[in-house]
C-alpha cells in the first residue's frame, strides 16, 4: 500500500469499513483492429476496497504530490495520453464490469457498491470540473464520490487526536508532528 493510500485507508476505517489493499478485476475489451474483431483481457486495479455489512467501497487513489496533479482532461478521457491512468473512472464498460465483479466476489448487491476517487493533489484550477464530471457519472445508481487530500487529512487528524494507542505508521507520524509543533 502506497503512503497516501495508507492515509486514505485510515480515513475509510472511520466509517467502520474493513479496508484492504488493491484487487485486480479482469475485463475483456475489443482491440482497435479493423480487419477483424479481436479481444484482450486486461486487469484493472482498485487501489483500496472498504467493506461493511451494508456497503462495498471501491477506491481509486491518486496522490500526484510533486507532479501536475489530477487534471480534468485526463480524468474524463479527453487526453488520450493520460486517460489510461483513469480507465476505471472514465470507461463506462470497465466501470460496470469491475462493479459487477466486485459485488459478486465479495457477496454484495451492485446497489451496495460505491465508487470513490481520492485525490491528493488536483491540477491548478481543475478541482471543480473534476468534481462536477464525477457527479455526472452514475455507477451502481450513485455518482462517483470525490474526496480531496485536505478532507482525508482532516479525518486522520481527528483519529490522531485520540489518546488510545494504535500501532499505525500514519497515526504515529501525525502524533510526532503534533507533539513537535510541526502541525
Amino acid at each position: 500500500m502506497e503512503a497516501f493510500e495508507q492515509f486514505v485507508a485510515l480515513a475509510m476505517e472511520t466509517e467502520n469499513l474493513i479496508v484492504s489493499g488493491g484487487h485486480k478485476f479482469p475485463v475483456r475489451l475489443q482491440t482497435r483492429k479493423t480487419m477483424h474483431a479481436e479481444f484482450q483481457t486486461h486487469g484493472f486495479e482498485v487501489d483500496l476496497i472498504g467493506a461493511r455489512i451494508d456497503r462495498l467501497v471501491l477506491a481509486s487513489v491518486k496522490s500526484y504530490f510533486g507532479s501536475y496533479g489530477v487534471a480534468f482532461h485526463h480524468l474524463n478521457g479527453e487526453s488520450a495520453q493520460y486517460a489510461k491512468r483513469y480507465t476505471l473512472l472514465n470507461n463506462e464498460r470497465v466501470r460496470e464490469s469491475v462493479v459487477r465483479q466486485a459485488a459478486e466476489r465479495f457477496g454484495y448487491d451492485e446497489s451496495q457498491v460505491e465508487l470513490r476517487l481520492y485525490v491528493g493533489k488536483f491540477a491548478n484550477g481543475h478541482e471543480d470540473r473534476c468534481r462536477e464530471w464525477c457527479s455526472e457519472q452514475v455507477v451502481a445508481g450513485k455518482p462517483i464520490r470525490v474526496i480531496a487530500g485536505r478532507e482525508v487529512v482532516t479525518i486522520v487528524k481527528g483519529v490522531a487526536a485520540a489518546t488510545q494507542y494504535r500501532d499505525d505508521a500514519v497515526l504515529a507520524t501525525m502524533k510526532v508532528l503534533q507533539e513537535t509543533g510541526a502541525l
